[in-house]
């Protein structure tokens, strides 16, 4: 436009975008979408009835490794109690629950609970929604007193409640208060364990490292001795027993893994 020109101003280019940054926004909009189709009541339900058919092939197929704890008779003596494990090893739950007691699972408030819920329910364990780890934070956030409430009663009308000890996006392998708290409420045992299988594909990108067992492989299940809160522990207190349970089911696994080793899996 020459001097002394009426017109309008002259647009400058949107720099294009490259082929990258293309893929980038795709990929994002593929992952949404894939979030919202998990939400779907009937994919949820089809992913637990395909999970759950999943483990229990996996289960038949599988051996046990000498040395395992005798799951059944220790969780009859103590029952109704509180079993803890860490994140990544609840799809092996169901593995040593003894099927003649009443359990209840601890499950978080998300999408994939969803899938988890159908999963845990078709082996005939309840579920209860909220996060076991955080105390003080889980009440506002999670349901974390609701939750609570609710295993309370449920230990106290005989059932046995299954709960992860560590924080959901937290730090891995460190037990929360959460389980310390229920524990002391409920006046009922923590047993700390651990459940490991010989062929096992770990998600390596979850925070947890989620474990899916494999067909054909070994079992190793560790059961550690009761941890009981007293009824009337402080604060301090409180953050003792919560490191003996992270120390409890860390040895739990530690000797999981060594009687797999033994087997020569």
């Amino acid at each position: 436009m020459r001097t002394g020109d009426i017109g309008p101003p002259e647009q400058a280019e949107k720099p294009r975008e490259s082929g990258r940054t293309r893929r980038s926004r795709l990929a994002r909009r593929v992952k949404r979408l894939g979030q919202r189709a998990l939400r779907r009541p009937p994919v949820t339900k089809a992913a637990g009835w395909l999970i759950h058919g999943a483990l229990r092939f996996v289960r038949r197929t599988q051996v046990v490794a000498p040395g395992s704890s005798d799951w059944t008779p220790i969780l009859t003596r103590e029952h109704p109690a509180i079993v803890a494990l860490w994140h990544g090893q609840h799809l092996l739950a169901p593995f040593f629950r003894p099927e003649t007691l009443p359990y209840v699972a601890l499950l978080s408030r998300n999408a994939d609970a969803e899938i988890n819920a159908g999963v845990v329910e078709r082996f005939g364990i309840d579920t209860v929604r909220g996060s076991g780890g955080r105390v003080r934070q889980a009440v506002a956030e999670k349901g974390g007193a609701r939750a609570l409430i609710v295993l309370r009663r449920k230990l106290a009308e005989g059932s046995g409640v299954c709960m992860i000890a560590d924080v959901p996006k937290g730090t891995p392998r460190e037990a929360g208060l959460g389980i310390v708290t229920l524990a002391r409420l409920s006046g009922r045992p923590i047993i700390p364990a651990a459940a490991v299988t010989s062929r096992r594909y770990v998600v390596e990108k979850s925070w947890d490292k989620t474990t899916i067992p494999l067909p054909y492989g070994t079992l190793a299940v560790v059961l550690g001795e009761p941890i009981h809160v007293p009824a009337g522990i402080d604060a301090e207190g409180m953050e003792a027993v919560r490191r003996t349970v992270t120390l409890a089911i860390e040895a739990a696994n530690a000797k999981a893994l060594a009687l797999l080793a033994e087997a020569g899996r």
